[in-house]
């Protein structure tokens, strides 16, 4: 946990809204992305990377972003359209989906990671980890995460062998030995490579 809030905004010309995405490396479902902005002078020491706190907290969370957000926004693309596209277009579209659907239209991005694909003529901002620099980022990856396993898990009751109520559809052994035992459901991106967990042991 940050003992440090992470910084509020990137700059301050401009409303500014931060997006992230959770889902892109998994085996099945879809990648989802948030959108979110926050007042300019928002502060919460609490917030950070959705990957360094736990389920729980990121629970707490959501519903505190979601009132406190000037705007929030959350999109999906299926694994489909991923096959598709690819994971990596599928991502930056998902992003795209819930900027349209913010309420308050951003003047500026702040994006997490070191790749976009340009939004309308919005100028924006790539930041490597920035989801553990900026609340804006910090709450997109924990509304992207939540609302994304919140839907594996909802899919997971038919299809209970492949243990997608522990591991959100990423591809653990468990994951991986189901679908080379019973095969690809109707959920799984066939143009991601499934290899036998048995090969990383050697």
């Amino acid at each position: 946990m940050n003992s440090i809030t992470l910084l509020s905004t990137f700059q301050r010309d401009f409303i500014e809204a931060g997006c992230d995405e959770a889902g892109r490396g998994c085996l099945a479902g879809p990648v989802f992305a948030a959108a979110v902005i926050f007042p300019a002078d928002y502060c919460n020491p609490v917030l950070n990377d959705s990957k360094k706190l736990s389920e729980k907290k990121r629970m707490e969370l959501r519903p505190i972003i979601e009132q406190e957000a000037l705007a929030y926004a959350v999109a999906s693309v299926s694994a489909e359209e991923i096959d598709k596209i690819n994971i990596h277009k599928a991502s930056y579209l998902a992003m795209h989906k819930a900027l349209d659907m913010l309420a308050v239209k951003p003047g500026f991005l702040i994006i997490d990671g070191n790749k976009f694909i340009p939004y309308s003529n919005v100028p924006h901002s790539c930041i490597i980890k920035g989801d553990g620099k900026y609340l804006s980022i910090a709450a997109a990856s924990i509304l992207a995460k939540t609302y994304r396993d919140e839907y594996m898990e909802n899919i997971a009751v038919d299809y209970p062998d492949y243990d997608w109520m522990q591991n959100k559809g990423y591809p653990t052994i468990k994951h991986r030995q189901a679908v080379l035992k019973l095969g690809l459901t109707p959920h799984h991106r066939k143009t991601f490579r499934v290899t036998d967990p048995q090969l990383t042991l050697f």
